[in-house]
């Protein structure tokens, strides 16, 4: 069966899905995804999934994707997140075989991903990402898709989402962010770009971004004219998103965990997703936050679950009739509903200065925070606390060289300047030694032949004694027989 395009693909692979979760770091896993489906869903996609990781690690690919099969859990797109072609092609033709097409992840603004060279960071290389997506869907049996960011430019913003056509993208997911609007400066994300997009591409495109409530969903698709529309954030804050419906937090974590009964997922999981759902209670309810944070199993989420369930209902008990939700929220804080993160904040105006009224503080600088223990963050603070003499200062940590072939740290006496694992292959393939590693293929080799060859020699010799011994043995047979017929 010839493979899928377009918006054949959308319509029959897809079902032409309208309401789509985003794929999401260790936040879409199996037990989400089946969640969202019971709550109006129509597509999922797998956690970002690292390529290269996928490639070499069966306990990866296992942990992340082949134990997860479930006949439910459809459609569902695979997201890798790679810079190599031939490594992306090998972990989607891992892959292909559990989902219904392979997303390419152009859109990561993170940290970690300029770190890894991959997401947003590769949206200037055009020529490399022509090549993933054109050779991947030369080899791959299932569609390619890409979600992207945009440019600051709308025309660039065009040119680059044909270019992604051209090379064989069947759909493309726009977040109408640049990869610079994240954390504080989030922001407004740009329906108008998304909209010139899908004028200007002759396959199916979903939007991304400014989605809280289900009037975002519909709004934006009259505006856009996009087939569907991608949440993230939003759905996490409220998984009841796409029902049109904002149900008690405590009955949304119910339902989950009793989900992740029958799809059990790491214990970070469950947390996080619950601290996102919890997130306005837990201002109100802060002894809660500790306990989640403290639990080490869901048995133990289940009791702070029914804790805050009773303390939200004593409180809707003695809730006065009339009487506006605290905090400027639109429904009372244990109501699902969505987050708006804050913007960068304005620093004090000194002096008189008037020009420093306009200037907005993102981050903390980098040499704060490792300087001076009052900037450190509440993780690093916790391993201060367990370990006094922890040092968080970033100049006096060694420096790491990396492997010439995968970025990770290389062995400090490698002879191949190699981290482990690509020295195992190297030395493997080329028959050599890296006593750095106490890799000693050569050297073993060499002891494999000396040992045939003497257990050859050994083998001649034993066959000349043997040869000698039967002589010897039938002369005195003869002799004997000789002597007897004498006597």
């Amino acid at each position: 069966m010839p493979k899928l395009q377009g918006f054949d693909f959308w319509r029959t692979t897809l079902k032409g899905a309208r309401y789509v979760v985003a794929p999401m770091v260790d936040q879409s896993e199996l037990a989400w995804r089946m969640l969202s489906r019971r709550h109006g869903a129509h597509l999922c996609y797998t956690p970002m999934l690292h390529a290269q990781v996928f490639v070499r690690d069966s306990n990866y690919r296992k942990e992340n994707l082949y134990n997860d099969v479930c006949p439910e859990d459809r459609p569902l797109i695979a997201q890798f997140c790679a810079n190599d072609p031939e490594v992306f092609v090998q972990a989607a033709l891992l892959a292909q075989d559990y989902c219904d097409a392979i997303d390419l992840n152009i859109g990561c603004p993170q940290m970690i991903a300029k770190r890894g060279h991959y997401g947003a960071f590769l949206q200037d290389e055009w020529d490399l990402l022509h090549k993933m997506i054109t050779v991947g869907n030369e080899r791959l049996s299932v569609p390619i898709t890409c979600k992207i960011r945009v440019f600051s430019e709308i025309d660039k913003t065009v040119k680059y989402a044909k270019m992604l056509e051209k090379a064989g993208c069947q759909m493309l997911t726009v977040h109408g962010r640049t990869k610079e609007q994240k954390g504080p400066l989030t922001g407004v994300a740009s329906w108008e770009h998304i909209k010139a997009v899908r004028k200007a591409v002759s396959i199916p495109v979903l939007a991304n971004g400014n989605i809280q409530y289900l009037s975002d969903v519909d709004r934006c698709i009259q505006e856009t004219g996009v087939l569907g529309v991608m949440s993230a954030e939003g759905h996490l804050h409220n998984p009841a998103l796409f029902e049109g419906r904002n149900p008690p937090v405590w009955e949304m974590a119910e339902e989950y965990l009793e989900i992740v009964r029958l799809y059990p997922c790491s214990l970070s999981y469950i947390r996080a997703h619950l601290f996102k759902m919890w997130h306005h209670t837990l201002h109100v309810y802060q002894g809660l936050r500790d306990e989640l944070a403290k639990v080490k199993t869901i048995a133990g989420v289940e009791e702070v679950n029914r804790e805050l369930k009773k303390r939200c209902q004593e409180e809707m008990a003695n809730q006065v009739e009339g009487e506006k939700p605290k905090g400027g929220l639109p429904f009372p804080h244990w109501i699902c509903q969505p987050y708006v993160r804050p913007g960068p904040k304005k620093l004090p105006v000194e002096n008189g200065d008037r020009s420093t009224e306009a200037k907005t503080c993102s981050k903390r600088a980098l040499e704060d925070e490792e300087g001076n223990p009052e900037f450190l963050s509440k993780n690093k603070l916790k391993k201060k606390a367990r370990n006094p003499h922890k040092n968080f200062d970033l100049a006096q940590k060694p420096k790491y060289a990396k492997c010439e072939q995968c970025g990770n740290p290389k062995g400090n006496k490698c002879v191949f300047s190699l981290c482990r694992g690509c020295c195992k292959k190297k030395a493997f393939k080329e028959t050599a030694d890296c006593p750095g590693h106490g890799l000693l293929f050569k050297t073993k080799f060499e002891k494999s032949l000396k040992w045939k060859h003497a257990e050859n020699e050994g083998m001649m010799n034993g066959d000349k004694a043997g040869g000698h011994i039967q002589t010897d043995s039938i002369t005195a047979q003869l002799n004997g027989t000789e002597s007897g017929n004498v006597v």
